[in-house]
């Protein structure tokens, strides 16, 4: 009886470890901290008399908002969309809800990155450009055809318009191939050229130094890298106050 009692012990102790192994981890496992707001989606409050000025782009326009409102602080109201625009096919389908019915002064803008990615036959994000069922997300043709309308679409607003070129693509990015940005750029100053739209030139800024200010083997730039970016979107943008 002794023996069997101590079995009964021991058996009931190996049940508690397992559960406790079991479901221990979830009783004490901490809930995964929310990641923190991009705070350059924040909501901004125009200082009144100042212009206004939106900045319309996917990631690398998103690095670069922040310090362009910090050189432009006390001059304009820099705005963004509270989101990554992506390719042009999204800016056709929510380009009237990111303007608003506010009046723009400039709006600094940028299609590109997203459109000449490569996505695999299920919609699969980065895929190998060289796969036999991989495509474009917007193939050059479409990527023309929808950056002509959202161009009519901004000229609507009455604001000075700048078309921000999309900035290179670097050896080794997964997903997209080196020199397409120059290819789709093309279609883009053909498109800006016909409307007298003045260009930030980033592509040709940022080729000359892509070690110093890119992150290695990605099209997103560092901390430092979005700063330059910036300044020139800044200088773009002053010349257009100015007028």
């Amino acid at each position: 009886m002794r023996n069997i009692r101590t079995a009964v012990i021991c058996l009931v102790a190996i049940v508690s470890i397992a559960a406790g192994v079991a479901f221990g981890d979830d009783k004490n496992k901490q809930p995964r901290p929310k990641r923190k707001p991009n705070s350059a989606m924040a909501a901004i409050e125009d200082v009144p008399g100042l212009p206004r000025v939106l900045l319309i782009g996917d990631s690398i326009s998103i690095g670069y908002t922040l310090p362009v409102r910090e050189m432009l602080r006390g001059k304009a109201n820099v705005h963004r969309p509270r989101t990554n625009c992506g390719p042009t096919t999204k800016g056709v389908a929510e380009i009237d809800a990111w303007l608003g019915d506010g009046k723009w002064d400039v709006i600094h803008f940028n299609w590109g990155l997203h459109d000449l990615k490569y996505l695999g036959p299920q919609g699969q994000n980065l895929a190998d450009p060289k796969a036999a069922d991989s495509h474009q997300q917007v193939p050059i043709d479409e990527y023309e055809a929808n950056l002509r309308k959202l161009v009519d679409r901004l000229k609507k607003t009455g604001a000075t318009l700048i078309w921000r070129s999309t900035t290179p693509v670097p050896e080794g990015a997964r997903g997209r191939v080196v020199g397409d940005s120059a290819r789709y750029n093309a279609v883009a100053k053909k498109i800006m050229d016909e409307n007298n739209i003045a260009i930030d030139d980033q592509y040709s800024f940022a080729l000359g130094k892509l070690k110093e200010i890119q992150l290695p083997a990605n099209v997103h730039f560092s901390k430092d890298g979005s700063r330059e970016l910036a300044k020139q979107a800044v200088a773009a943008i002053q010349q257009a106050l100015a007028k």
